[in-house]
């Protein structure tokens, strides 16, 4: 092969036959470099001033010469390693230093990227000979942190590592910490939140993508939280930021990173390129929990929705050897490639599920004003998700809809009857949770249950009061129900969680934002609720007075706490 790999510019006809001269040499199994090709390298690195390379097999065979500068060598291609990846690459790199320096985090950085088995550096004394020799080589996850370990010997002649005999016994304890970190039955990954200015934001939004990881059932291996005035149009991150990334998931194994923030094709692109990881972004990731939660049929078609249109920007790369060939007259060249049969088909799908969500909303309009003939006031539960409504719910009306501590438990809406101590009836509803910048798509897919909101009488919103975030998460809620042109309707604030609070903090919050302390576990504060709703509906006009409910009503009607 005789090839040289590097910055050859420059060099003389001899030099150059040197150094494939380099390709001659072996090196014994037991040892890094001999003492003869460190000299050979050595007298060649002083005499064209310039950092000389070679990468050795584990039979002691030269695969690779390479040139540099007087700071660096830029290795050939020879592919990244994957994250997860146990096996070394079985080549150890060997070089030398003009400056008597130790190894550069250049050389340990492509220690772990190239999954070398090990990487050497030699100093180039002033006479040309071989001095120091510093080595570096891949360790296991550890609770340091540390992903490699490097050590230094005073020469080439003296005892060296037995290379092959380390990296059997490094490779052995590779996979027994790979073996020991794999989570079973769950994807481990590692979660990247870039923030803009206020570094609070940021970390609620890092806290957050952690709860919805738990939720979609991902093993959270780290958390990268990384500050910048811009984000970079092309990594998001910085390509230093996202090196330290690459380098950290393969020491730990991940499978996949999560980005805070919603990425650009492109960008989704460039980073997959880089990490040879999947990568996910925040609405992705949302998307996926409300595949794995959707119950109901409209729901499933609803996820479906929100995921193609979410799909359809995002197909890309096609290629000319996917095109068809059609035969006959005028129908000779190229057909429509893959990447043009993929979107026709995202497109038709569209089409047909929004049909089939359309006729599900007409279903629900008709049941609606069926309702509305009935004259019974509804009232809905709103508010970011994981507040508690669904407990609120089963609490007032004694039902048993599934309520977890989990973000997202609630995707499809939920009616019950609700008597108030004057013999008056209400229905009120549970609705999907909000979040900071939901989805668009997910908005639009479910619009046919959020119209549920719009013929509501009264909005109980629904705030976690012990969370440190309520103000953000409130402003994300009302954010949403101005996406959907809901804030002129009568809205109650409903502190939920009062109870981890203490009395008097709760009962300030609630007068300061006009609404109600309660706790939807212990019930207290319901009475109060209750109260408030009812002057809302009927006192304070939202309502006409309704007739007493008659015998069959009566046996529907599910019996109020405070009663």
């Amino acid at each position: 092969m005789n090839e040289i790999s590097g910055n050859t510019q420059g060099l003389k006809s001899s030099q150059m036959q040197r150094l494939k001269n380099t390709y001659r040499r072996r090196v014994g199994s037991g040892e890094v470099v001999s003492a003869e090709l460190a000299r050979h390298l050595t007298e060649l690195s002083r005499e064209t001033k310039r950092q000389v390379g070679v990468l050795i097999s584990r039979k002691g065979e030269i695969e690779h010469v390479i040139v540099g500068d007087a700071h660096a060598l830029e290795l050939p291609d020879i592919g990244r390693a994957r994250a997860g990846q146990v096996r070394l690459r079985g080549l150890r790199l060997v070089h030398t230093h003009l400056h008597d320096e130790p190894l550069t985090k250049d050389d340990l950085t492509d220690l772990a990227l190239l999954r070398l088995d090990l990487v050497a550096a030699i100093n180039v004394q002033g006479d040309g000979l071989p001095g120091a020799l510093h080595l570096g080589h891949l360790i296991p996850a550890n609770d340091g942190g540390a992903l490699w370990s490097t050590e230094t010997l005073p020469n080439v002649y003296g005892d060296q590592p037995n290379v092959p005999e380390l990296c059997q016994s490094l490779e052995d304890e590779l996979s027994r910490t790979a073996s020991a970190l794999k989570v079973r039955g769950q994807t481990s990954a590692i979660l990247v939140s870039v923030g803009l200015g206020d570094r609070y934001s940021a970390e609620w939004s890092q806290k957050e993508l952690t709860e919805l990881a738990r939720t979609a059932g991902l093993h959270v291996l780290d958390t990268v939280l990384q500050m910048r005035r811009e984000v970079d149009p092309r990594y998001l991150l910085g390509r230093g930021k996202l090196d330290d990334l690459v380098l950290r998931s393969m020491q730990l194994l991940a499978d996949m990173v999560v980005f805070d923030k919603n990425l650009s094709p492109s960008q989704a692109r460039h980073i997959a390129d880089v990490t040879s990881l999947k990568i996910l972004d925040r609405t992705q990731l949302i998307l996926d929990i409300f595949a794995q939660r959707a119950q109901s049929a409209e729901g499933k078609l609803q996820v479906e929705l929100a995921q193609l249109k979410y799909l359809l920007p995002r197909l890309a790369g096609s290629d000319d050897s996917l095109s068809r060939l059609a035969g006959g007259i005028g129908g000779r060249g190229p057909g429509e490639t893959k990447l043009e049969i993929d979107r026709r088909r995202v497109r038709e799908r569209i089409n047909a599920l929004e049909k089939k969500i359309a006729q599900v909303g007409n279903s629900r309009a008709v049941r609606r004003q069926k309702r509305n003939r009935e004259n019974l006031p509804i009232i809905s539960i709103v508010g970011y998700t994981n507040a508690g409504k669904s407990t609120l719910l089963n609490r007032l009306t004694k039902s048993a809809v599934l309520a977890e501590d989990a973000l997202f438990a609630t995707l499809d809406p939920t009616s019950r009857r609700l008597r108030f101590p004057r013999e008056r009836e209400v229905i009120i509803t549970d609705t999907v949770g909000f979040i900071r910048d939901l989805p668009p798509d997910l908005i639009t897919a479910f619009r046919a249950t959020l119209d549920e909101l719009a013929d509501a009488d009264l909005l109980l919103h629904v705030i976690d009061a012990s969370d440190p975030d309520h103000e953000n998460q409130t402003h994300a809620v009302e954010r949403t129900l101005g996406q959907l042109g809901l804030l002129e309707k009568p809205r109650l604030k409903v502190f939920n969680k009062a109870e981890l609070l203490p009395e008097h903090d709760a009962r300030a919050l609630a007068q300061s934002a006009s609404g109600v302390a309660i706790s939807a576990v212990s019930g207290l504060g319901l009475d109060a609720l209750l109260a408030r709703a009812e002057r809302i509906l009927w006192a304070e006009g939202t309502v006409t007075e309704l007739r007493a409910p008659d015998a069959d009503s009566d046996a529907a009607a599910v019996q109020d706490l405070g009663a």
